[in-house]
Formats: C-alpha cells, structure tokens, sequence
C-alpha cells in the first residue's frame, strides 16, 4: 500500500480539505507555500495515464476547487496545478497557492514546519472551500474522514 492509501485509512494522519466517493484532499506535510495541497484518488492507481477519463476529470475539478478557495485564502494572484508524483507510486495532483513560477520548485518544500502552521494553513484552505459553497466535501475533522 502506497503511503497516500495508509492516509486515507487512517493509519497515517492527514490534514483533510476535501472528501468524496472519488477522491480526498490534503495538506502535504513538506508544503512549497502555504496551502500546498494533494488531490489523491480513493482507488491506488500507480501513474495519471492509468486513470480513466471520469475519474481524472474529477480530481481536476477538485483541484480546480481547491485552486480558487487557496487564491482566496491566501490572497495569491493563482493557483498552481502541478502532476508529479515519481515519489509516490499513487496518483496525486498538487495545488499550490503560487505568486510566481519559483514558488513551484520542489527544492522549496519546507520540512520539519510546526503541526500548529500547517493545521492553520490548511484551516484557511478548508474554510476558502466553505465559503464557495462546498462545506459539504469538508471533512469535519481536519485529521479524520
């Protein structure tokens, strides 16, 4: 199992935005900038061109969602849709709040941060999502589905 399924278990915490019968979201724990987000399927698929047409479709909404409430919340002129992914052989789609292409770089994910700055990163990240309207795909619990 991929470390994104132990996630979704719930066998390794997460800090959830978003959930639904298709996908979850989350904060990932080294983030570029603050609100950097994951948008992983539920079903382990190794590599984006694996993934059927639908399904992808929806996690690009999904991110697309995201992508507005983070311009939201953090008051960034766009967000950053970026598929990667060579690290972990699951599917997972990052949106990052952006001010410029340098803030894409993976040499600027930020390791060791406070678990009290990332849970209100993404407490900003959730409430953006809220506030357009899909309180519904927000998880309760930041750390449980």
């Amino acid at each position: 199992m991929s470390v994104f399924t132990e996630i979704i278990a719930g066998n390794i915490p997460g800090r959830f935005v978003w959930q639904d019968d298709v996908c979850v979201a989350f904060g990932t724990h080294e983030p570029m900038t603050d609100g950097h987000t994951l948008v992983v399927p539920r079903r382990e698929v190794s590599k984006f061109t694996d993934l059927d047409e639908q399904t992808f479709a929806h996690l690009s909404t999904v991110a697309q969602r995201i992508g507005r409430a983070q311009e939201a919340a953090f008051g960034v002129p766009r967000a950053m849709l970026m598929i990667a992914g060579m690290e972990v052989p699951h599917v997972h789609l990052h949106v990052i709040p952006a001010t410029s292409e340098a803030d894409i770089r993976f040499e600027n994910a930020r390791s060791g941060l406070p678990a009290d700055q990332l849970d209100s990163s993404i407490e900003k990240v959730r409430q953006g999502l809220v506030d357009l309207g899909f309180a519904e795909f927000v998880p309760s619990d930041i750390h449980a589905l």
